[in-house]
C-alpha cells in the first residue's frame, strides 16, 4: 500500500453490499492509480510545527460541484492535501473516512430524516451533525442526489489562523493534538449542526479549496465503527497522507 517513500499501487480490498435486496455480499477490488490522484511535487513536513506555514495562496480554486458527484470511496483519498477555508481559519485535510451507500457504519442506514437529510442531497454539501452531544463532525456529501454517502473529515492540520483555533480550541498548542479529531476540526472552524446542508462550492462562509496532493497515502479500517456488520469493521475506508504528524489515534492500523 502506501508508503512514506511514494505509492507504486494503491490497491484497496472493497467490500460493497450492493443493495438490500441482493444476497449474498459481492466483493470487488477498487484499484487507484496513483498518477491520477497524486503529484511529483509535494512539500513534505518533517516537523509538526511545519505545518503551520505551508504554501497557501488565495488564489485556489474552490472545489467544484462536479468534483463530489462520485462515490464517497473515491471521493475520501481526493480530499487529502485540500483547504478548508472558513473566516481568517485555513486548514489542510490530513485524515478522511469514507462513508457510502448501504454501509452499515454509515448514518445512510436511518434513511432520510431532519438529522440526515443533508447526506441525502447531492454531493459538495456540508453535513455536520452532533456526537455524544459534544462535538460536531464535519462530513462532505458525496455522489448525487439520493444516494447518501460522505467523507468525515477527521484530521487536519492548521495553515493559517492559528491563534483563532487555538481560542476555539481552548488549547494553546501548536503540535498535533490541536487538530486530530473529527471533534477538534469541527470545533477549530467554529461549526454547528446549523451549517449542515452548507455548499462548500459557493464562496463565503465554509469553502473547500484546491490544495497540493501528498505523494504517499496510507489506509486502513475506519474508527468507532464497532456497531456496524464485520465486513464493515473492516473495510479499509480510512485515508491519511502518509508521515504526516496530524494523524488521530490508532495510527498503528493504517498502512
Amino acid at each position: 500500500m502506501g508508503k512514506k517513500k511514494g505509492i507504486k499501487e494503491l490497491e484497496i480490498a472493497v467490500t460493497l453490499k450492493r443493495n438490500h435486496r441482493e444476497s449474498p455480499i459481492k466483493k470487488r477490488i477498487e484499484k487507484y492509480d496513483p498518477k491520477n490522484l497524486l503529484e511529483k511535487t509535494t512539500v513534505h513536513y518533517p516537523d509538526p510545527r511545519s505545518w503551520i506555514s505551508p504554501v497557501f495562496s488565495e488564489h485556489f480554486a474552490r472545489l467544484s460541484f462536479d468534483f463530489y458527484q462520485i462515490d464517497a470511496l473515491d471521493l475520501a483519498p481526493l480530499l487529502l492535501g485540500k483547504y478548508l477555508k472558513r473566516d481568517e481559519v485555513v486548514l489542510q485535510i490530513t485524515e478522511v473516512e469514507a462513508y457510502r451507500q448501504n454501509d452499515s457504519a454509515s448514518h445512510g442506514r436511518f434513511g432520510i430524516t431532519p438529522r440526515t437529510a443533508p447526506v441525502f442531497g447531492p454531493g459538495g454539501h456540508a453535513y455536520i451533525y452532533l456526537c455524544y452531544g459534544l462535538h460536531n463532525m464535519l462530513n462532505v456529501v458525496a455522489d448525487k442526489e439520493g444516494i447518501g454517502s460522505g467523507v468525515l473529515i477527521r484530521s487536519c492540520a492548521p495553515v493559517r489562523g492559528l491563534e483563532v483555533i487555538q481560542q476555539r480550541r481552548g488549547l494553546v498548542s501548536d503540535k498535533p493534538v490541536l487538530l486530530t479529531g473529527p471533534g477538534k476540526v469541527g470545533q477549530a472552524l467554529g461549526l454547528s449542526t446549523e451549517w449542515s446542508n452548507h455548499p462548500l462550492f459557493t464562496p463565503g462562509g465554509l469553502e473547500l479549496l484546491e490544495g497540493p496532493k501528498p505523494d504517499g497515502i496510507v489506509v486502513g479500517p475506519r474508527v468507532g465503527v464497532d456497531f456496524a456488520l464485520p465486513v464493515d469493521i473492516s473495510a479499509p475506508w480510512r485515508f491519511a497522507i502518509a508521515g504526516s504528524p496530524w494523524i488521530s489515534a490508532p495510527k498503528n492500523t493504517l498502512s
